[in-house]
């Protein structure tokens, strides 16, 4: 199945002035991959299945796209899903979280992307967690994988996911006062001139438009 969309990524009506405004392309809607998977995708699966017995209830999807896998977990059972692919599959390390901000999704306009990787087997997966704007909550994994703790502060940031159980979940990048969220496709481009090196560049709301 296909859609079409409009704009860089997806985006529309966000002043864009960076030439892609105008775009029109066809991205795939993916569904769950059928099996076999192909290399060792299959033994992480059938893996996680023998080791979860909830399996078919947390995972929603499984998507093996461009030679990665993805898990698609419901949020509620994240920490659980974290603790048996840390514990028994022996993916070590999280290698962060990465936020997306898909308009169009409604009710799942917001995700969280784990990469993930097993030190022990040399192998890496990916887990994706969806939430909506006006539940931006997702469970934290800094007791899971401690490393996480600035990436999840980057995510609320950046795109306002607000994980739940955070030790210290403040703004890593904007002042603590920041109005908003910078990463969001929603977010306008503002209008703060930039300085450097003695010359002044104009802010994006006042460069010329491509439309």
């Amino acid at each position: 199945m296909t859609q079409e969309q409009n704009g860089m990524f997806g985006a529309a009506g966000t002043g864009d002035t960076s030439g892609y405004g105008g775009l029109v392309r066809t991205a795939a809607a993916t569904g769950s991959t059928e099996r076999p998977y192909g290399g060792y995708f299959d033994d992480v699966a059938d893996d996680l299945e023998r080791a979860y017995p909830d399996f078919a209830d947390a995972i929603t999807r499984v998507v093996v796209d461009r030679g990665e896998l993805t898990l698609h977990v419901k949020k509620s059972r994240l920490v659980e899903v974290a603790f048996i692919l840390r514990d028994k599959l022996k993916f070590e390390m999280c290698m962060g979280v990465s936020g997306v901000h898909y308009l169009d999704r409604t009710g799942a306009e917001l995700v969280a992307l784990y990469p993930l990787l097993s030190m022990t087997k040399n192998q890496r997966i990916r887990l994706e967690v969806a939430t909506s704007e006006l539940d931006p909550h997702i469970p934290s994994v800094v007791e899971v994988w401690a490393g996480n703790n600035w990436h999840e502060r980057e995510a609320f940031d950046m795109f306002g996911i607000i994980f739940d159980g955070h030790p210290g979940l403040t703004r890593i990048l904007m002042p603590d006062d920041w109005d908003g969220h910078p990463q969001r496709k929603d977010y306008p481009l503002g209008g703060i001139s930039v300085e450097y090196k003695g010359a002044t560049t104009p802010a994006p709301s006042q460069r010329r438009s491509y439309q």
